[in-house]
C-alpha cells in the first residue's frame, strides 16, 4: 500500500498533561467494537470500572460517561490516562490511539494527517514556513477493498494536484488563488453532478453557531467576530487551504460533491480572518466541528443549503 502523509507528519508528538486544551475533555469518548472485545478479558478493578462507565449516545454508539466538566473519567488529576497507564496506550479506544490524526483509504493508497483541533498540530501546521507538502512510502500492506469509481478517482487526483498548484502559486495573492480555486471547482461540479445551493437564508457567523458546544470560548469569539480581509494574504491561511484540500477533496469520489470540499478550503481561510488570526482560533474551530458528527453534518449541509455559503457570495470575500 502506498502511504501518503504531510512531509511534517513524523515530527508530531503528544505533550500530554502539557497540553492547553486536553483531546480527553470537551467530547464524548467513543469505545469502538474491538475495544470493547478486549475490555471483557480484564478482570479485577479496571474491569469493573470500565464497565461502570460504559453508556450510549443518541446513535446507540458505545461511550463513556463523561465525568466532572466534560473530562473523560479515566483522565487523572494529572491530566494523563489512568487506562493508558494500567494497560498501554494500544488498548484504549481507537479514537485515542489516532487523535489527532485522520485516516483516508483509497484502495492502495491510504492518506494519513494531523488535525487542526489538536493545539499542538495547529500550531505545526499554522507556523509551517516551507510550503505544505507531501512524502510517500511503501508498506507490505494489501490495499483496502472498496468500491470507488477508479475512472473518478484518477480525474480528481489530477484536478487535487492542480488545486495544490493554485494555492502554492506565490505569484499571486491568497485572495486570487482561493477565487481560482472556486471558478474551477464550480466547473468541475457542473462536469461531475447537479448542485443546488443557496436556499437558505442564513447570516454567516450563524454558520458558527453550533447545536453543540465544546469550549465556550468558541462562543465567544463568534459573538465578537469582525472581518479583516488582510489576513487571508498569510502564510498561514496558505497552509489552511492545503490542509482541507488534503483531508477532503478526494472524499468527493463517494459523493461527487467536489464543490463543497472546496468552499471548506474557502471558508477555512476566513475562519482567521473573522474570528482571531491565530492557531488557537483555527484549533477551537476544529475541534468544535471537525470533531462533532452533529456539528460536522450540520456544517456538510449548510455547505449546500447556506445561501451565505454558496459560491457567489463566498468569492466576493476574496475579490
Amino acid at each position: 500500500m502506498k502511504i501518503v502523509t504531510p512531509s511534517f507528519y513524523k515530527d508530531f508528538k503528544c505533550i500530554a498533561s502539557a497540553c492547553p486544551d486536553s483531546c480527553c475533555q470537551g467530547w464524548e469518548v467513543d469505545v469502538d467494537a474491538e475495544s470493547l472485545i478486549y475490555y471483557k478479558t480484564l478482570s479485577g478493578e479496571l474491569h469493573n470500572r470500565i464497565f461502570s462507565l460504559l453508556d450510549k449516545d443518541e446513535f446507540d454508539n458505545d461511550i463513556f460517561r463523561l465525568a466532572e466538566k466534560k473530562r473523560c473519567p479515566f483522565l487523572n488529576s494529572e491530566n494523563l490516562c489512568d487506562m493508558h497507564i494500567a494497560i498501554g496506550g494500544e488498548h484504549t479506544p481507537y479514537t485515542c490511539r489516532t487523535f489527532p490524526r485522520f485516516i483516508n483509504d483509497f484502495g492502495g493508497t491510504r492518506e494519513l494527517g494531523i488535525s487542526f483541533s489538536c493545539p499542538v498540530a495547529s500550531d505545526m501546521m499554522w507556523a509551517l514556513e516551507e510550503d505544505f507538502s507531501f512524502a510517500q512510502e511503501i508498506n507490505a500492506e494489501p490495499p483496502v477493498l472498496n468500491d470507488i469509481d477508479a475512472e473518478l478517482y484518477f480525474r480528481l487526483l489530477s484536478e487535487r494536484k492542480r488545486a495544490y498548484e493554485i494555492v502554492l502559486d506565490k505569484s499571486v495573492p491568497i485572495n486570487q488563488r482561493i477565487a481560482k480555486l472556486l471558478s474551477i471547482a464550480k466547473q468541475l461540479q457542473e462536469e461531475l453532478d447537479d448542485y443546488e445551493e443557496g436556499s437558505e437564508s442564513l447570516d454567516f457567523t450563524e454558520v458558527f453557531r453550533n447545536p453543540e458546544l465544546i469550549n465556550d470560548e468558541w462562543a465567544e469569539k463568534v459573538n465578537s467576530c469582525s472581518f479583516d480581509k488582510s489576513v487571508i494574504n498569510s502564510k498561514p491561511c496558505e497552509n489552511i487551504a492545503m490542509y482541507f484540500l488534503f483531508r477532503y477533496f478526494l472524499q468527493s469520489v463517494y459523493d461527487r460533491d467536489v464543490l463543497s470540499k472546496v468552499k471548506m478550503a474557502a471558508v477555512g481561510v476566513l475562519i482567521p480572518a473573522f474570528f482571531g488570526n491565530d492557531a488557537w482560533t483555527i484549533h477551537l474551530w476544529s475541534k468544535e466541528t471537525e470533531h462533532s458528527d452533529v456539528n460536522m453534518e450540520r456544517y456538510k449541509k449548510l455547505l449546500r443549503t447556506a445561501n451565505c455559503l454558496s459560491y457567489d457570495e463566498l468569492i466576493k470575500y476574496f475579490k
